[in-house]
């Protein structure tokens, strides 16, 4: 193996022969690996650097976790997010149908007529009231007035049927009723 003698300035013809040798050849290939592989090595660390302060982006900065923690933290957010909102949706179906059947219940249909009950001319004093339900389930109430006295009549009907005959001014308010929606009530 040569030795390297001191080199006069300006004198690198010794060296320069040096590297033309096996062994200068290969320890030039060396060198140009270390190189590359430097670079390398600084190139991931800067990307390593980058991937990190985008995780804390992500996870946050106050605790250590890692990113398989936090997705699993995450699923079980979403998982637990859904049935609240699978709950919350199979209880306002209930709530709706329970709220759908009362207000079946409700005076849907009602219609007033007024007529003269004994035609004395008094001015069209007596008066049958329909109310009735989405189901004609409700009552008709007639009030015949006379001079000396006032009469009040109720009859119950179940799905459009009355239990006691209808005189024809009950008919007719009835029909009215179910001819249009409550908050049209008519009057004759």
């Amino acid at each position: 193996m040569r030795r390297f003698a001191a080199v006069a300035p300006g004198s690198l013809q010794p060296v320069v022969d040096d590297l033309t040798t096996t062994q200068g050849i290969a320890a030039l290939a060396a060198a140009g690996l270390a190189l590359i592989a430097l670079i390398f090595a600084i190139v991931l660390a800067v990307k390593l650097k980058r991937l990190r302060a985008n995780q804390l982006a992500v996870l946050g900065g106050a605790d250590k976790r890692d990113l398989v923690a936090h997705a699993a933290r995450l699923e079980t957010g979403f998982s637990d997010l859904r049935d609240w909102v699978e709950e919350s949706l199979t209880s306002s179906e209930q709530r709706m149908a329970q709220a759908e059947q009362r207000i079946d219940g409700c005076i849907a249909y009602a219609a007033l007529v007024r007529y003269d009950a004994y035609n004395e001319l008094s001015g069209a004093q007596s008066s049958s009231l329909a109310l009735l339900d989405t189901h004609r389930t409700g009552v008709v109430l007639t009030s015949i007035v006379h001079r000396d006295q006032a009469r009040i009549y109720l009859k119950q009907m179940r799905e459009g049927e009355a239990e006691i005959e209808l005189s024809p001014e009950e008919q007719q308010a009835v029909e009215r009723a179910l001819n249009a929606p409550a908050s049209q009530s008519q009057a004759a």
